[in-house]
């Protein structure tokens, strides 16, 4: 039989807060949700351009969206998964996106509509930070959480929670590539985390640096403005010098080999220009998916090393503190949202006791297991929570632990062809596709819930 209600905190109202709450209140438990912004969303809560005194810091704002951003998934695979994300024709005067692929407004109206229509918003204590989280004194099991609201002065108010279930997402601390020469260059430095629209940059060179999926749009966005945009790709070979197909100021390079004090920045093709700005976009590439944890102290039993949360039991529960300590939306390289629900469930289910975790043993064990076979597979540490190679077998295992099904085999599909279509039209996959069959499917398993 279920256990009694818990009352639980929850760090964060983004996609992966959100969930969460609604599953542990499935559970019959009392979710409090702490958020530092005005609104729900996280991530996806747009803020416009503003002065940063630090643009190459994380800034005052959670969120690294920019104006022009669109989802690099087909909506139909993005959704949690018995409320779709489904596409519909706008009416006259509406704000809706119908696109497959749509602007980042339409992603937080789908997140809004999830909250609504759960009624998680009167859960949520908005504009209120998390200053930290402790074990109650005397190893009663609770935890204290303290927090203050944004603006107030004090230590805060502190309470005592059943558990702590950590959904503040990895997208915060920007990190910056290393170019020898840099600090006497006198051009302008930002990180992409703080750009929002490509008007700034009107007739200006600017050296981009990255090969993700951000670095990718935001050279195409401010090619519309600038005089001349150079891609420096860490992976491109040392060779690399080209103009990108269908622009005229548009450059893919090798990586930058250092910077001068007259504006010139040398590639390690040997080409150079001289530039006004140089914009880092590392914080999203495969490698620099960062964790922080400000608000926890050594009693998590969790550290942060070479962006590895060690240790987690299926990088979810601490084994020292399981149940009480979880974390929800560390994994990357997914399909977001259906993996938070899946793992919400989970969490939500072991608290009411309808689900047995194994012994602290027995999930150190698997811990450890698990880092040997990322090690057999020559994976570095900072790899530990990419899920490229393994997302649907992971989301699938937590179902069943649920009793919930697998995932759907059209979204595993639908996720593997845009894979391939992105790979071999990265300038149009967004639209121009054939998996009219798949998204027929989809269409068709959406009725049951819409």
């Amino acid at each position: 039989m279920p256990s009694a209600s818990l009352r639980l905190a929850v760090v964060g109202a983004g996609a992966a807060g959100l969930v969460a709450a609604r599953e542990l209140r499935r559970e019959g438990h009392a979710p409090v949700v702490f958020e530092r912004a005005a609104a729900v969303g996280g991530t996806w809560l747009y803020t416009p351009p503003a002065t940063s005194s630090d643009p190459l810091g994380a800034a005052a704002t959670h969120s690294s969206l920019y104006a022009s951003l669109r989802t690099n998934l087909p909506r139909e695979t993005m959704g949690f998964l018995d409320f779709p994300f489904a596409a519909g024709a706008a009416a006259a005067g509406s704000p809706r996106d119908p696109r497959r692929f749509p602007g980042h407004e339409e992603v937080l109206r789908y997140l809004e509509a999830f909250a609504r229509r759960f009624d998680l918003l009167r859960l949520v204590r908005f504009e209120t930070e998390v200053l930290s989280v402790r074990r109650e004194d005397g190893g009663g099991g609770r935890w204290a959480v303290t927090s203050r609201k944004l603006g107030e002065k004090g230590s805060g108010q502190e309470e005592f929670y059943d558990a702590v279930v950590v959904c503040n997402g990895h997208y915060t601390e920007p990190r910056i590539a290393v170019i020898p020469g840099v600090d006497a260059w006198p051009g302008k430095q930002m990180h992409s985390h703080n750009y929002r629209v490509p008007e700034p940059f009107l007739d200006q060179v600017v050296i981009v640096i990255g090969a993700s999926a951000s670095a990718f749009d935001i050279s195409r966005d401010i090619a519309s403005m600038a005089e001349e945009v150079h891609i420096a790709d860490r992976s491109a070979p040392a060779s690399t010098c080209k103009k990108e197909p269908g622009y005229d100021n548009l450059w893919l390079h090798s990586m930058i080999d250092h910077a001068q004090e007259d504006g010139t920045v040398v590639f390690q093709d040997g080409s150079s220009i001289k530039a006004d700005v140089i914009m880092h976009c590392t914080g999203y590439s495969d490698l620099h998916y960062l964790y922080d944890f400000p608000f926890l102290g050594d009693d998590s039993t969790i550290t942060v090393d070479d962006n590895r949360v060690d240790p987690l039991y299926k990088h979810i529960f601490p084994p020292e503190v399981a149940p009480h300590l979880s974390f929800i939306g560390l994994p990357w390289k997914v399909i977001p949202f259906p993996l938070f629900e899946l793992q919400s469930k989970w969490v939500a289910r072991v608290l009411s006791g309808r689900v047995k975790l194994p012994s602290k043993d027995k999930m150190m064990e698997d811990v450890k297991a698990f880092y040997l076979k990322l090690e057999a597979l020559g994976w570095p540490k900072r790899y530990t929570h990419n899920f490229s190679n393994h997302q649907f077998e992971y989301d699938d295992w937590l179902a069943e632990q649920c009793g919930y099904p697998p995932i759907e085999e059209w979204r595993k599909q639908m996720y593997a062809v845009n894979a391939m279509n992105k790979a071999a039209r990265p300038e149009s996959y967004r639209d121009e596709w054939d998996d009219e069959h798949l998204v027929a499917e989809a269409n068709e398993y959406f009725k049951k819930f819409l």
